[in-house]
């Protein structure tokens, strides 16, 4: 290895190190990570006189006779490498598929395994081994975390139960007395936990639009901590300028969080334009099959980190392992996934455009916003999501076009395979009160999932023209439509007469005799 690259491997074995081990140690508290070679080397000497020169976390010990730090300082987790600089020469599609979740096991797995476990085995009675309980730190979960902290170049990443016990973390950041701007365009859930918890515990809370550059700056105070987006939002699909608002508000030592929930880190890296703090409901798109609720929180600075992984320890509110296991899966799909359900977005968005019936409609996309958003989400991003929102004009319209629709299922939640829709002024976002609430009455939100794009443009036009009709929907049960082509199998008409046998007596009865389960009678 040449001279220069060993030097290199030296400052990123040093970052590692310093990154896991923060708490172990004293920092000399200057908060700046950026450093030359002989600081961190200086830093890679003070850890290496803890651990020895190994790194492998299994070996690691946390002498409790002997420490000289707090027991809160010690680390919840074991070595994970940082990933705020990290350059993967991978392209996205392959970065969801490769990647080793435990390089330590001896079996040498393929797959991460599931640590079903609450407790681990110490060393002994003095000493701490790498993990000791579960709602401090798992296999399972370290893996998770540092899959997304690797997609999302993250110092690192840390999985919660849910997207909302996410945000909650990220405003616990917050003591009394700071204040916290949010947009005004924001997800009810998120509106309720600023309004109804978050306010009660001494927190301002001060709503903003964040597409105005000039309004949040006039609203940003000496007690303003945090400054809290999405983009787009939820689900007006408007569009702030990330790196805008990020310079902006670190003028101010204001830290940025953004919940990037529709924008995955496939199509967005917000942390790589400067944001602080990266919000996803893994619900979502880290799932896509609606069968595991979880929520992320990504950190680019490592200080901030250690704070968010106290909360995450403290609270109780990580991931369990089976979930962690299951957004595993869900990421290696995540980038042909996403990649099919925009293709079917943008056709689904020029038919819908074109209807007389449709007011407007809204996502980052020709046609769905002002030239300038989508020249500022074009900069950001590098896909229009999976996400439409329109109006009709008619609240009853709009209930009728839901009703009446048989591939887009009526439900909250959004980023899985199948296509959803739903009215976020009685479902979602129903927990703003209406007198609070900026949304039209008659605001839709399509998920489009992978289905074939003609079934889908086929499903909407027939729900549409039921909706403009003064017929009532048809009624189904959330099947296919084509499904009522199939033929129904008729049922005897003495079929509730007859008497049907229990299945002590069916064991009693002579094989030769006739099964109580046929049609036929004997």
């Amino acid at each position: 290895m040449a001279k220069g690259q060993l030097e290199f491997q030296e400052e990123v074995d040093a970052a590692r190190i310093e990154n896991a081990m923060w708490r172990s140690w004293k920092a000399d508290g200057s908060g700046d990570h950026s450093g030359d070679h002989s600081a961190k080397t200086e830093k890679l000497e003070r850890v290496r006189g803890s651990i020895g020169d190994s790194i492998d976390f299994s070996q690691i010990r946390y002498p409790q006779e002997t420490r000289r730090c707090r027991y809160d300082d010690l680390p919840t987790f074991p070595v994970r490498p940082n990933f705020a600089g990290f350059e993967n020469a991978l392209q996205p599609a392959s970065q969801c598929v490769v990647f080793d979740g435990c390089p330590e096991d001896p079996y040498h797995p393929s797959n991460t395994p599931i640590y079903q476990t609450s407790t681990f085995v110490q060393p002994s009675s003095s000493e701490f081994g790498p993990y000791d309980y579960t709602r401090s730190g798992n296999p399972t979960r370290t893996a998770l975390e540092k899959h997304v902290a690797m997609l999302e170049h993250a110092a690192a990443a840390f999985a919660f139960s849910s997207g909302m016990a996410a945000l909650h973390t990220v405003t616990r950041l917050l003591k009394q007395g700071d204040e916290i701007l949010v947009n005004e365009d924001i997800y009810g859930g998120m509106h309720r936990l600023l309004t109804q918890d978050c306010a009660h515990n001494g927190v301002q809370v001060t709503f903003v639009d964040t597409t105005n550059l000039t309004a949040v700056a006039k609203a940003i105070t000496p007690k303003t901590k945090i400054i809290h987006t999405e983009s787009p939002s939820n689900p007006r699909m408007k569009i702030s300028d990330l790196r805008k608002l990020a310079t902006l508000a670190h003028q101010h030592k204001v830290l940025l969080s953004v919940d990037s929930t529709m924008m995955p880190p496939v199509i967005c890296q917000p942390l790589l334009l400067g944001v602080d703090l990266v919000v996803h409901s893994a619900t979502k798109f880290f799932s896509g099959h609606a069968d595991c609720t979880g929520g992320l929180v990504c950190v680019r600075d490592p200080e901030l980190a250690h704070r968010v992984a106290f909360l995450q320890n403290a609270e109780g509110t990580a991931l369990a392992p089976f979930e962690c296991f299951l957004f595993l899966r869900g990421i290696k799909t995540m980038w042909l996934r996403v990649n099919r359900a925009q293709e079917n977005t943008v056709q689904i968005a020029k038919a819908l455009a074109k209807h007389p019936r449709i007011k407007e409609v809204f996502y980052p996309g020709p046609g769905g916003c002002s030239s300038e958003a989508l020249r500022i989400h074009n900069s950001q991003s590098s896909g229009c999501g999976c996400i439409i929102s329109f109006t009709t004009g008619s609240v009853s319209f709009s209930r009728r076009f839901l009703d009446a629709s048989r591939l887009f299922k009526t439900t909250v939640s959004f980023g899985s395979v199948n296509s959803l829709g739903e009215m976020p002024c009685t479902m979602s976002h129903a927990s703003i009160p209406a007198e609070e609430r900026t949304l039209p009455a008659d605001l839709v939100r399509l998920s489009v999932g992978i289905e074939d794009v003609r079934d889908l443009l086929q499903d909407l036009q027939r729900a549409l023209d039921f909706a403009s009709s003064q017929k009532p929907p048809p009624e189904h049960d959330g099947y296919d439509s084509r499904f009522e082509d199939l033929p129904v199998v008729p049922r005897p008409p003495d079929e509730e007469e007859r008497p049907r046998k229990s299945l002590s007596e069916w064991l009693l009865s002579e094989v030769e005799g006739p099964c109580p389960c046929c049609w036929e009678s004997s």
